[in-house]
């Protein structure tokens, strides 16, 4: 019960406040915040009683969920994180119903995502979290950037989601009926490649991997809590969840563990370097999020599941907050450009102290929590290969460069004195979150190896450093240009490589289809036509007037054979001696021949 009640409060809850629409916009603050509090309670006591739960769906397959040792870290992890954000919500966005009905719905079907046993409650929950974060891009829809915004998000993610639907697939054809996520690594050697391919591509798309990063930098144009929930603890790590909880999957395949190891590494460097050159603060943290993931990936590559649940949650809490920091001076300044936010740090106290956390946390400077969860993966990808471990080295050089930078711009420079206040329901949730940031990796710190702590923590704080020193020379690491502020170029890319010719093929196939198709369904209905018209007008036209022509001889006939019928005795054998003298001419005419 209390797992089945820890999932349906806020989908309940949410759907409600979607239904009745402007009429709840009252209350809905209220109830979103109980209903997220309620959460909380569930969340800790399932978490201690780890119930599992299941549903029959059809013959052989059910809805199942369970929280175990993994999914009881993210329920708690969605759980705090619901509420922080749905408290700093009520003072930024006010009374809107359809608002916080959505941001429940997101959360519950997170909550189904993170406990599903089965294929098919992680596919309902996966479509309703795919659907529910374009509705939250898009939010303020009269925006038509904003819309397109959501459009590419959700196109995005959709496209690859499209892999989870393979892999059930795959899960059937190789034996595995019921559809559970534990039978997968038994599944048919050539089963479970398809399979194992199927998640791994969802999974990339929807935590914004490589080559799919472009659609979070989208993502940013939705509201402060939007950016703030679905990109620390629920969709963006989603993929990463799943890649973690399906780790035996991968190991099982000859080449799938390896993939997702690179492709994590490779995203956290790259995207790493692509936040540095950020001007704009959501973007960066934006960018951040894809390179923080991307050590979640990798880890889930390696074989490292507690390393990588672990730096999950941390980054959950530290991110949460740097968005919420970053909406909080947005609401109160009206920008996110860096070099408009200079000083805000020293403007607004508690919220630059919060951020000083989280920034630093983010940059892994010891003794916070990143630091260490960040090198337990980096531990763990030692162990399975030095060029993977380098590189995420390289990565974690990055997190110090566009962490330092941010923080130094927010606290440096002139702030404006003038400038309205945050309102108080905005800084609630700040050093809650930043308490939480700070001390979530103390429970790895046992396992891990003093030498390699040391490495991390030296490179983090020399790249806060670096970045201080470069951007005091006038901000040297920023750029408004080149690749790297246009996040590698991808969704150029994609326009390029799969929208247009998507599109010209569209075209084609509608040529094709107007002209080919549509032009021989007309001509048919044209001849067809014709031979009705040449059938109407001369074959029953002349079948008409041989039926009339035959009906008025036959009338004439019947006239004439009515003209003997006299009733005149004589007049009969008269009319019997003509045809007998006729019939004898016959004869002897017949004769003679």
């Amino acid at each position: 019960m209390t797992l089945w009640l820890l999932v349906s409060v806020p989908l309940v809850l949410g759907s409600a406040l979607l239904v009745a629409g402007r009429r709840a916009d009252r209350f809905a603050p209220v109830t979103a915040i109980a209903a997220a509090v309620a959460c909380l309670l569930l969340a800790s006591f399932a978490a201690y009683t780890r119930p599992a739960v299941s549903a029959p769906f059809l013959e052989g397959i059910s809805f199942g969920l369970e929280v175990d040792g993994l999914s009881a870290v993210m329920v708690l992890t969605v759980a705090v994180v619901l509420v922080a954000v749905l408290v700093f919500a009520a003072g930024e966005m006010g009374r809107q119903a359809r608002f916080f009905g959505l941001m429940l719905l997101f959360a519950g079907a997170m909550l189904v995502t993170v406990t599903a046993t089965t294929m098919v409650s992680l596919l309902m929950a996966w479509e309703v979290m795919g659907a529910t974060s374009y509705a939250l891009i898009a939010y303020w829809w009269r925006d038509e950037h904003r819309v397109e915004s959501g459009n590419i998000a959700f196109l995005t993610t959709r496209a690859a989601d499209l892999g989870l639907y393979l892999a059930a697939g795959a899960v059937l054809a190789g034996g595995a009926g019921g559809l559970a996520l534990a039978d997968l690594p038994q599944l048919t050697p050539g089963w479970r490649d398809v399979a194992a391919a199927g998640i791994v591509l969802a999974a990339l798309g929807k935590s914004a991997q490589l080559p799919f990063s472009f659609w979070l930098s989208r993502a940013m144009d939705g509201p402060s809590p939007v950016s703030a929930l679905l990109h620390s603890a629920t969709m963006v790590a989603a993929g990463a969840y799943l890649l973690l909880r399906l780790e035996p999957l991968l190991a099982a395949t000859a080449w799938a563990a390896v993939v997702v190891a690179w492709v994590g590494a490779v995203t956290a460097l790259l995207l790493g370097a692509v936040a540095v050159v950020q001007r704009d603060l959501k973007q960066l943290l934006a960018a951040s999020t894809c390179a923080q993931v991307g050590f979640m990936v990798l880890a889930a590559g390696v074989g490292g599941v507690t390393a990588g649940s672990a730096h999950l949650m941390a980054h959950a809490a530290t991110k949460s907050l740097l968005f919420l920091c970053a909406g909080a001076w947005l609401t109160a300044l009206g920008t996110k450009d860096l070099s408009a936010l200079r000083g805000a740090a020293r403007r607004y106290r508690v919220v630059g102290l919060s951020f000083a956390v989280g920034a630093l946390t983010l940059a892994g400077a010891p003794p916070l929590s990143i630091w260490v969860t960040k090198d337990a993966v980096l531990a763990d990808a030692l162990r399975a290969s030095l060029p993977l471990y380098l590189a995420g080295l390289a990565a974690a050089v990055m997190s110090g460069l566009y962490a330092g930078r941010a923080l130094w711009l927010v606290w440096t420079g002139d702030s404006a004195s003038d400038a309205p206040s945050v309102p108080r329901a905005l800084v609630w949730p700040l050093p809650v979150l930043a308490a939480a940031a700070a001390v979530l990796g103390i429970p790895l710190l046992g396992r891990a190896v003093a030498w390699e702590l040391a490495v991390s923590g030296v490179l983090a704080v020399l790249a806060v450093a670096l970045a201080i020193k470069l951007t005091q020379q006038g901000d040297r690491l920023a750029s408004s240009t080149g690749v790297l502020a246009d996040w590698l170029g991808l969704e150029l890319f994609a326009r390029r490589a799969v929208v247009m010719p998507t599109l010209a093929v569209a075209g084609w196939l509608a040529r094709f289809d107007d002209h080919v198709v549509a032009g021989s369904v007309r001509t048919s209905a044209a001849i067809g036509s014709a031979t009705a018209r040449v059938a109407s007008l001369r074959i029953d036209v002349s079948l008409d007037r041989v039926v009339t022509g035959v009906t008025e001889n036959a009338r004439r006939l019947g006239r004439l054979a009515r003209r003997p019928q006299t009733g005149q005795l004589h007049h009969y054998y008269a009319q019997a001696v003509v045809v007998l003298a006729l019939l004898a001419t016959l004869l002897i005419i017949a004769g003679r021949g």
